[in-house]
């Protein structure tokens, strides 16, 4: 019995000092009063110049190499995509000239026993 009292009294003192901690945070100013509005703009900008100290530029030598690199890389690419374009291209001519002879030698035929069967 007296651990069920206990238990309910923690419960109820739990359950006060919550209520009372969401009271305190609605009696809070509001976050976008134009105070804090700029308080955030300068604390921003104050950490933007810390960050940006903190960056290391690559020297001009990484930045040529680098540079080269990419470019290699892209002809490489390019040469790559036009062989397979060239490929195809000639692939897809090739059939529709193979269907081309096809409708002439099929013509051609046509006419032929068209002929003989009208001699």
């Amino acid at each position: 019995m007296a651990d069920d009292k206990n238990k309910k009294v923690a419960k109820a003192t739990s359950e006060t000092a919550k209520s009372d901690k969401k009271e305190k945070k609605d009696k809070k100013p509001s976050k976008f009063s134009p105070k804090n509005i700029f308080k955030g703009i300068a604390k921003f900008f104050k950490d933007l110049r810390g960050e940006t100290k903190k960056i290391v530029w690559p020297s001009r030598q990484m930045v040529l190499k680098s540079t080269g690199i990419v470019l290699a890389a892209i002809l490489v690419i390019g040469a790559g995509i036009w062989i397979i374009d060239f490929a195809l291209s000639s692939g897809v001519t090739a059939i529709n000239d193979a269907a081309a002879n096809r409708e002439t030698t099929v013509e051609s035929t046509v006419a032929e026993s068209e002929s003989t069967t009208a001699a």
